[in-house]
């Protein structure tokens, strides 16, 4: 069974009370790996007042995928009607030379899929939703096409959902893959964490799940990679749930919440938000997963 293993007690990054947009919390990144740097996008929150609060993305770098170096400003706020309350929990994929954004775009009354393109993670492209769906969100692409169709995974309520397209804009033959359990840690709502990381044996799918006490759990399934409408292995227990102080206490108390993976050496790191007001990461090796698929 598969158990993630925290780098640290503490969080890797925290908010900074002299930065305003950021001084209540910082939590849910995305992350992309160069081979040299570890790249990341994260949510950050101006307030800590739910009914107050706007979200932007403030960007960070490392060398070594714990000790981040940020910028003292957001690199994208949100703009429109349907991005009035801001843009929430990035998940970064690369498709050639450009890396795809897909967030939620929370207007203050429902959530929507939206996208932006970025080429150095400061500037970016905004393209506004392209989901329609009312409350929708947990949204990222394939890292390449499938049957030569584009792959998006997002969360019509309660489940995981996939969809396929011609191009980035028009999706089409939505289906559920996952459905949430009942009467267990995953029976209130499910959803990705990471995009999907290929693998020799399959599409490895970390995600997350709540259960009806708003309890935070993350799990691990694997994809068929010619067919990832098919769910080959999904572990029963979680791999990570709140049980720090941080993870457990905070902005919205018992959550650990993922938005990005790396593969890096011989592991997988998962960067999760504890408790919506830090970041942390744990790990899992690769032969750990090796175990998990020939169980």
């Amino acid at each position: 069974m598969i158990k993630l293993k925290r780098y640290s007690d503490k969080p890797i990054l925290e908010p900074l009370k002299e930065h305003q947009w950021e001084c209540a919390s910082v939590f849910n990144c995305g992350v992309y790996y160069d081979g040299e740097l570890i790249h990341m996008l994260y949510r950050s929150s101006n307030i800590w007042d739910k009914s107050k609060f706007i979200s932007s993305f403030g960007y960070a770098v490392s060398s070594d995928g714990y000790n981040f170096f940020r910028l003292d400003k957001p690199v994208y706020t949100g703009e429109g009607e349907q991005e009035a309350r801001g843009c929430e929990d990035p998940r970064i994929t690369k498709l050639d030379d450009t890396f795809y954004v897909l967030y939620t775009g929370y207007s203050g009354k429902d959530t929507k899929v939206c996208m932006a393109t970025t080429k150095n993670f400061i500037t970016y492209k905004r393209y506004g939703v392209i989901l329609e769906d009312v409350d929708n969100k947990d949204a990222a692409l394939f890292p390449e096409k499938i049957d030569g169709k584009y792959v998006l995974l997002h969360r019509r309520m309660p489940h995981i959902w996939i969809a396929f397209g011609d191009d980035l804009y028009h999706w089409k033959n939505h289906q559920i893959i996952m459905k949430t359990i009942p009467d267990s840690w995953q029976d209130y709502k499910i959803g990705i964490a990471a995009p999907p990381i290929k693998t020799e044996f399959g599409w490895l799918l970390f995600y997350h799940a709540a259960d009806h006490n708003k309890v935070y759990r993350l799990g691990i399934a694997l994809l068929d990679l010619n067919d990832p409408t098919k769910v080959i292995k999904r572990q029963n227990e979680p791999i990570l749930e709140p049980e720090l102080k941080w993870e457990k206490e905070g902005w919205v108390p018992n959550v650990v919440f993922s938005c990005g993976a790396i593969e890096i050496e011989n592991k997988y790191l998962v960067y999760y938000g504890g408790a919506d007001t830090v970041i942390g990461v744990a790990s899992v090796t690769k032969d750990e997963i090796y175990k998990f698929v020939k169980e």
